[in-house]
């Protein structure tokens, strides 16, 4: 249980992030100013706001986890980030900033028809509330024992606060407070990582030498097993991850379209792939640390051995600014992308394609505390079917992969029309389904993906990619026969 200094430093933080969103939205806010921030923020504070939202709850308690249990296999996922930000500066962050839109998935109906860009925004809002619902849900249930609150106010709590300072401040607040939170996450952090070295018998030479010998430093096998998470998968997941998280997720694209320029832009996702490798990196280096201080000692779940630490042995107050780096990693907030989103791709394109800035105010407000609201929902509905929805969950995020596929193909080539992106959807889709049966249900052998599911947003993006081109291509070759014949 956290002291009363822990508390105090707690709640100080959680009332300096409202604070940030009541002051940016004390003096109203119009409807670009609210979705973009009329593109005049610095790289440097978008570029931490990105990083912010790189490392959330499942990173900051389940990596320590990871490595304290196993070895340092997943941190590999982290090794991509730089090559996916030199893609995405030299072609998405362009295309993006030059197009004039706020929305990432405006451009498909461009390319495809109406039915891609409602597809792109169904994507994300479903992938955004149940992503957020659970980063909520493993908040409450990491800060429940520090600090004695029970998990349904926790999570009640905490949602409320995420959409009252989105609400108030618009993406203004969401970047300058992703800086307070990129701030305290980082600080809390390095005081643990101090404390597991300064407490370790041997300190750091203890960790590095008995990791080592354990083999707690592995990042895995190097074999081409496709059916394992081996250094290539996990390295291959992590770069169409982060390519999705770059390329075509709207909470990532709309923070750098605020930059007040092109260059400050490529700062801010620079900024983030260098950030968060070496800041995962901590992480895992505390989990094997972790392992060396407690060795097989203590009688608890791999997830709750760094939350056991921090309430036992960190020293009063200390504790309170690494719950609240906790805190920190679970309060960033895509509200206001889905709100976004919401106007933009539904109101604005299908019911009031010329509301006034008043009546946009109005969507938006409501949009923002309509997708808090549920998602809030999500956690709490998880205290009871948790396995469940952690399934809709990992459904959700893998069909973002296929947006990918789509954006790829209306990138790389001009000729695939309307027909060839709904069959490759199609095929994409159903390949996914059946790659991800098993996570959903028992299914005969026969029917099993073989490939790990790592692999699944990777063959589902270049399913729908591959499939649209050979359609292009058989469009290409059928079309002047048809017209000869005409002829």
């Amino acid at each position: 249980m956290l002291s009363a200094p822990d508390l105090t430093v707690l709640v100080a933080y959680l009332v300096a992030v409202v604070g940030i969103g009541l002051w940016f939205g004390r003096r109203g806010s119009s409807p670009n100013e609210y979705m973009a921030a009329n593109r005049t923020l610095p790289g440097w504070a978008v570029g931490l706001s990105m990083f912010g939202s790189y490392v959330s709850s499942i990173s900051f308690l389940a990596n320590p986890g990871k490595a304290y249990a196993h070895n340092w296999n997943p941190f590999v996922f982290s090794i991509a980030t730089p090559i996916a930000a030199a893609v995405a500066i030299r072609w998405f962050m362009p295309f993006y900033r030059h197009s004039g839109e706020i929305s990432a998935y405006e451009h498909l109906e461009h390319r495809f028809g109406p039915w891609a860009r409602t597809y792109a925004v169904v994507c994300f809002l479903l992938y955004q509330m149940a992503r957020m619902g659970t980063v909520i849900y493993l908040l409450a249930l990491a800060a429940g024992p520090l600090t004695g609150w029970p998990v349904e106010a926790t999570i009640v709590v905490t949602g409320a606060l995420m959409t009252i300072y989105t609400l108030a401040g618009g993406i203004k607040a969401v970047v300058w407070t992703g800086v307070l939170q990129s701030a305290v996450l980082v600080a809390g952090t390095l005081l643990c990582l101090a404390a597991i070295v300064l407490k370790a018998p041997g300190g750091i030479r203890e960790i590095i030498q008995v990791g080592a010998t354990d083999g707690k430093f592995s990042l895995g096998s190097f074999g081409p097993s496709l059916a394992t998470s081996t250094f290539w998968v996990v390295f291959v997941f992590g770069l169409f991850t982060h390519l999705t998280n770059f390329g075509v997720d709207q909470s990532y694209v709309q923070r750098y379209i605020t930059a007040r320029n092109d260059r400050e832009a490529a700062k801010s996702i620079w900024i983030t792939a260098w950030l968060y490798p070496p800041v995962a990196a901590v992480f895992f280096f505390i989990g094997t640390g972790l392992y060396v201080f407690y060795g097989d000692r203590l009688d608890l779940s791999p997830d709750k051995v760094f939350p056991h630490f921090i309430a036992t042995e960190l020293p009063a107050g200390l504790a309170g600014l690494v719950v609240a780096a906790i805190f920190a990693a679970s309060m960033d907030s895509n509200l206001n992308s889905m709100a976004t989103l919401t106007y933009c791709d539904v109101y604005q394109r299908y019911l009031r394609p010329g509301a006034g800035p008043r009546e946009a105010m109005w969507v938006l407000y409501s949009s923002t505390a309509f997708w808090g609201v549920a998602s809030v929902a999500v956690a709490l509905a998880m205290i009871q079917v948790g396995t469940v929805l952690d399934a809709w969950w990992n459904l959700a995020g893998i069909f973002s992969g296929g947006v990918l596929g789509l954006f790829l193909l209306g990138l790389v080539t001009r000729r695939a029309d309307n027909v060839a992106g709904a069959i490759a959807v199609v095929v994409g889709a159903l390949v996914i389904f059946w790659m991800t049966l098993p996570q959903l249900m028992d299914v005969p052998p026969w029917l099993r993906n073989p490939l790990h599911a790592y692999l699944t947003i990777v063959v589902g993006t270049l399913t729908i990619f591959l499939v649209g081109l050979g359609v292009t291509r058989i469009h290409s070759l059928v079309r002047p026969t048809a017209d000869a014949e005409r002829v």
